[in-house]
């Protein structure tokens, strides 16, 4: 399946702009790499109802155990990035371009699209995550002609794009960017972040999760997030790429015992309206208005929880009680809004443009800002929107037809409202 492959062209960081703009490039790729796994292990089967032997719906439940690990392990690599940024003196970096991305906004061959589980989903993510150096063919219908990305010369004043064929690739890019420009400035100059505006396992709970305050420890964050993708060097069996390898062998023998076999409920990325992308020439839009709603709803969340995110990262006066809330309350809207919200919408129906589909969740960004750095409004802004979307969540569930689960999802919304606003 894979030879390796010849030298791939260095990455060139010359200058702090540019190791800010790479690693805003690591930050967007990562995150849209961990939504995908989100994706195929939210489209997964996990009732009895949906004709699967007992054996097969324990695959089923292992498999999503398996896949949001690794989509676990990508949120502590985001976590890790946020904390490279910081020590250089850059904001934390959540933004990124809507799914798919088939073309262009990446390197050639870094493609990225929301996918069911299955073989497709495997061997996508197989590629994704393959050492680097190793030469591989994404999974079918992806494109493969793409022309490279051009070299840069070293004398730019401007960051741009540069080609990486692989995540180490990228990262051990980074790691060079940093050798380098310690040595160009020193490290009192290198690392200029507050060192508060570090995250740690204080906070959200991941061991590896180190502050980064100097080139060692900036390192070691840097080998993380190789070594849990693609594995230690001569260990390759241990990372996601050795994880995915394994569940693509018994998902093929589940389907050689049982050809009609198929793990996932029939979902397919839709956007609730007309998406502003050119890798989108005929977008598949939801049409259930029930369904788009919950879309809705969905992605709003989504959205708030990133803002919560960003906020613990970028920090003003807050003290440590609060910075622990905001933790724990981004962390907690993935198991009490996001992950039952993505359960709800899985088993609802597009419409009848795409009779027999069910929608996923798209992850859809919006065009809306950043929070102010002033604690009072960023704090306001965040607990206004809890309360609207419990609102929300009220007023879908209220309808005839509403599928079960939405009173559930309101009552954290208030739980998660009520914890951010006792600091308001």
């Amino acid at each position: 399946m894979e030879t390796l492959s010849a030298a791939e062209n260095p990455i060139i960081i010359e200058d702090r702009e540019e190791l800010i703009f790479m690693l805003c490039e690591a930050a967007e790729l990562e995150h849209m790499i961990m939504l995908q796994y989100l994706f195929a292990a939210f489209s997964l089967k996990r009732d009895e109802d949906e004709g699967l032997t007992p054996e097969q719906l324990a695959a089923c439940k292992r498999w999503d155990r398996a896949v949001s690990h690794v989509a676990a392990q990508e949120m502590l690599h985001l976590a890790l990035r946020c904390n490279l940024l910081t020590a250089v003196g850059a904001a934390p970096h959540f933004r990124r371009p809507n799914f798919p991305q088939r073309a262009g906004y990446f390197p050639a061959g870094v493609q990225f699209d929301l996918l069911p589980f299955g073989e497709t989903a495997l061997r996508h993510f197989i590629y994704l995550e393959r050492p680097e150096g190793m030469q591989a063919e994404d999974a079918p219908g992806f494109i493969t002609d793409l022309a490279p990305t051009p070299t840069p010369t070293g004398h730019e004043i401007v960051p741009f794009l540069q080609d990486f064929a692989t995540v180490g690739h990228l990262y051990r890019g980074i790691e060079q960017g940093f050798r380098h420009l310690a040595e160009k400035y020193g490290e009192d100059r290198r690392f200029i972040g507050p060192p508060r505006a570090q995250a740690t396992e204080a906070y959200f709970r991941w061991p590896e999760l180190v502050a980064v305050t100097d080139l060692r420890s900036a390192v070691a964050a840097i080998e993380t997030i190789v070594e849990q993708g693609e594995g230690a060097r001569g260990h390759i069996d241990d990372g996601h790429y050795g994880q995915f390898l394994r569940l693509l062998t018994e998902y093929q023998e589940f389907v050689r015992k049982d050809p009609t076999f198929d793990p996932a409920r029939p979902v397919q990325m839709a956007w609730c309206r007309v998406p502003g992308t050119p890798d989108v020439a005929t977008p598949i839009l939801v049409t259930n208005s029930l369904t788009a709603d919950v879309a809705d709803l969905f992605n709003a969340s989504y959205e708030v929880l990133v803002q919560m995110l960003a906020r613990f990262f970028a920090h003003t006066e807050e003290d440590d009680d609060e910075l622990d809330t905001l933790s724990d309350t981004a962390v907690s809207s993935m198991f009490m809004i996001i992950r039952p919200l993505a359960s709800i919408l899985t088993r609802l129906p597009i419409g009848p443009n795409l009779p027999g589909k069910t929608a996923g969740p798209s992850f859809e960004y919006y065009r809306s800002g950043y929070l102010l750095p002033h604690k009072e409004a960023a704090w306001t802004v965040m607990y206004e929107r809890l309360q609207e979307l419990e609102a929300t969540c009220a007023e879908i569930g209220a309808r005839p037809g509403a599928p079960a689960g939405l009173d559930t999802v309101r009552a954290n919304f208030h739980r998660l409202a009520r914890k951010l606003g006792q600091f308001r």
